[in-house]
């Protein structure tokens, strides 16, 4: 088990990214030296539509892209648990054949799989997961909560460091209610929350949209995470 202390030295390695890219690299290559993992896939989620979305795969060979793994976590019950729950998630043997999808089995000694959440304040926007252990490792309860902290940690760095981006083509507010939208918050609860009308807050959702260039609402979120606007 990492001791407390290597725990943080291994956390405080991320702040060594300077740019998006790097950032999401960093995420994979400290939980790839905290634990018993031999890849690490990273997931960014949206309550819109409960969607889990490729980002990269990280593995003793290198760095692969996945954008083209799209998945709807409800039809994937492992995923839709740690995300539910904001709690890293195990299972192994005939329950991962149940509860994951055939396009996770890479190969006949993939038996199990870790999905451990991403959480950005209260809000799971997400997940990394693994399915290639070292050998002889043993995933109890200690671990999971360790797991379930690194997730936590994780949404804390991505909070401090989305201020380096400098999205200048949206307001403040434009940018907020966007980021609101990815949290899957109604119009209602954002005018709520914001103290703003429900007109203005759709206002804002038109303008941005309008100004990224998309069609709709789910296409406007879907580009600032390509842009690394919003992660």
């Amino acid at each position: 088990m990492t001791s407390q202390y290597t725990f943080q030295q291994q956390i405080q390695k991320l702040e060594e990214a300077t740019c998006h890219e790097e950032r999401l690299f960093k995420i994979l290559d400290v939980y790839m030296e905290l634990y018993p993992v031999r890849n690490a896939y990273l997931f960014r989620f949206s309550p819109l539509g409960f969607l889990g979305e490729g980002i990269i795969l990280l593995t003793a060979e290198g760095l692969v892209h996945i954008g083209d793994i799209r998945d709807d976590v409800r039809s994937l019950p492992i995923i839709y648990s740690a995300i539910h729950e904001k709690k890293a998630k195990y299972c192994s043997g005939i329950e991962y054949l149940k509860q994951t999808s055939s396009k996770y089995i890479t190969s006949s000694s993939v038996h199990s799989v870790v999905v451990v959440p991403i959480c950005f304040r209260s809000v799971i926007i997400g997940y990394i997961c693994t399915n290639e252990f070292i050998k002889g490792s043993r995933i109890d309860e200690i671990l999971l909560s360790s797991f379930t902290h690194y997730g936590k940690e994780v949404g804390k760095f991505l909070e401090k460091s989305e201020s380096v981006e400098d999205p200048q083509f949206l307001s403040k507010r434009e940018l907020e209610v966007m980021r609101r939208i990815a949290w899957g918050e109604s119009t209602k609860e954002m005018a709520d929350l914001m103290k703003i009308s429900e007109l203005t807050v759709k206002q804002y959702v038109k303008t941005a949209i309008k100004k990224l260039g998309v069609q709709n609402r789910s296409h406007a979120i879907g580009e600032l995470f390509r842009r690394g606007i919003i992660t």
